[in-house]
């Protein structure tokens, strides 16, 4: 290993077990239990299939976001095996048929370029023309962001997958939820919040205006994840149809795939000391998207499948935020929502 790789992969190896530890470095926990809502039965060890065992979710169908590699890939076959009709998408319809094909149960692919607007109008459409009543949308799908930025038509690129290509796929999708009981799931990361600038979502970065360091587009990226999970559970309250965003953890997936060398060689090597598995990292996605302990839980933030509060600084529940990342986000997407 040479000099630089080295020093590379200390510096990752610090950075994972700072981000595992931190809630022991203060005084406060990072994480306390939200007690405007019950706590959940199951821990940081869970499965998502220990969460939906012996749950009835026959007849039921949900939409999972990048269905095709690590936590969408384990939620669309938990949730498939448990009878499920689940609608997975991928960035091609190739992918999204290749893992559907690969799991039992009742599947349909979908092809979903978040980068691209149409795209997530065209899906959505697809999902209208099949006349079915969705009970659970998880918006797993996203890319982490290792470089320098990159716009695409004039939008900061992580931004634009993560946050914007949900926000015009469910807005789309709103409609067709199910008024008794359907969920809609953001997967965010708690992690990722704390890569976000100090302001939070600095609004003249997303077109590049303002530089930011790459960790940080990606940090921003999640929090709008969280702060749209938010005002859009403000909107369906009283609808029936519920919103939430969870952190799966620190997860062993490929999410680095595009990152320098060293740090993806790092992760290969400590991830599975201190990271989940896919199978217990989508147990809080499954578990808000199909639990009944859940059932009529808004608004609220999960991780290792109960809601907590975030404490500290941070920008996870600010609502005037959450509002002006709405106007922001619907400006940025005018004639596709």
């Amino acid at each position: 290993m040479s000099r630089l790789s080295r020093r590379g992969f200390l510096q990752f190896s610090v950075a994972a077990a700072v981000a595992s530890t931190a809630a022991c470095s203060s005084d406060e926990p990072e994480i306390s239990p939200d007690k405007r809502f019950p706590p959940g039965s199951f821990g940081a060890s869970a499965t998502a299939e220990a969460v939906t065992e012996g749950v009835n979710l026959s007849g039921k169908t949900a939409l999972v976001t990048g269905c095709n590699s690590g936590l969408g890939y384990e939620t669309l076959a938990v949730l498939a095996g448990r009878g499920v009709h689940v609608i997975g998408t991928g960035r091609t319809l190739e992918k999204a048929q290749q893992a559907c094909a690969s799991v039992g149960g009742k599947t349909t692919p979908l092809a979903l370029e978040l980068a691209d607007f149409q795209s997530a109008v065209d899906c959505a459409d697809a999902v209208k023309g099949m006349g079915v009543q969705l009970d659970m949308v998880i918006a797993n799908a996203g890319i982490n962001a290792f470089g320098e930025l990159i716009l695409v038509d004039g939008i900061e690129r992580t931004f634009r997958v993560n946050h914007l290509g949900h926000f015009v796929l469910v807005n789309h999708l709103l409609p067709l939820m199910n008024p008794q009981g359907g969920r809609i799931v953001h997967v965010g990361s708690r992690s990722a919040y704390k890569q976000a600038p100090p302001a939070g979502i600095v609004f003249d970065s997303l077109n590049g205006d303002v530089v930011l360091e790459s960790g940080e587009y990606y940090g921003q990226s999640k929090l709008a994840n969280a702060l749209f999970s938010l005002q859009l559970s403000k909107q369906l309250a009283g609808s029936g149809v519920t919103s939430n965003v969870i952190h799966p953890g620190l997860v062993q997936t490929n999410i680095a795939r595009n990152a320098p060398a060293v740090i993806r060689k790092g992760f290969e090597w400590v991830g599975p000391l201190i990271a989940k598995t896919p199978a217990e990292g989508a147990a809080t996605q499954v578990y808000v998207a199909a639990n009944p302990e859940v059932a009529g839980v808004n608004g609220a933030y999960f991780e290792d499948c109960n809601p907590v509060t975030v404490n500290g600084p941070n920008h996870v529940f600010d609502q005037p935020m959450a509002q002006k990342l709405w106007q922001v986000s619907t400006q940025m997407t005018n004639g596709y929502v």
